[in-house]
């Protein structure tokens, strides 16, 4: 005699699994959101004036992301001998410099020099200043983990 239950209940299995795998190969053939590659140099990117509170000549580039909302990925370019004033964010920065020479201060920390391809990490509300030295214009690849803001430290003019 057949055992209708055991029958049954290995239909149910195969079927649940069967439904699995057309989820995940369906998830896999539609990605929620297209990957992209970009370098500073791409003529699609949109440069933009960075924030008011920055002297003239600075500019970004979003890449990904709202900066409004959320977290987002930019370029940012200066010039040479750009000089930021110390300021700070309410997000943590993920940064690598892609051309240029950077000379980074954080409060109460040893400054850094940034050369093409060094990573930095700048922790939220951490006040700091930078400078791009007169190697050439800098691009610095920023990524932030919530909406990009910059408020200049108390005391300092724009």
């Amino acid at each position: 005699m057949i055992n209708k239950l055991g029958v049954f209940s290995s239909l149910a299995v195969v079927i649940m699994f069967g439904a699995t795998i057309n989820s995940w190969a369906t998830r896999a053939q539609k990605p929620a959101e297209q990957a992209i590659s970009r370098s500073y140099q791409d003529p699609q990117l949109k440069w933009n004036p960075c924030p008011s509170i920055f002297p003239t000549g600075c500019e970004f580039a979003l890449l990904q992301g709202d900066p409004a909302s959320g977290r987002s990925d930019v370029f940012l370019k200066t010039p040479a001998n750009y000089k930021f004033p110390p300021h700070w964010h309410t997000s943590p920065e993920h940064m690598i410099l892609v051309s240029g020479e950077l000379h980074v201060s954080y409060e109460g920390q040893e400054p850094s020099v940034l050369k093409p391809g060094s990573y930095a990490y700048g922790p939220a509300k951490a006040k700091h200043e930078a400078r791009c030295a007169d190697a050439g214009p800098c691009v610095l690849f920023i990524a932030f983990e919530s909406p990009i803001d910059a408020t200049l430290v108390e005391g300092t003019s724009q």
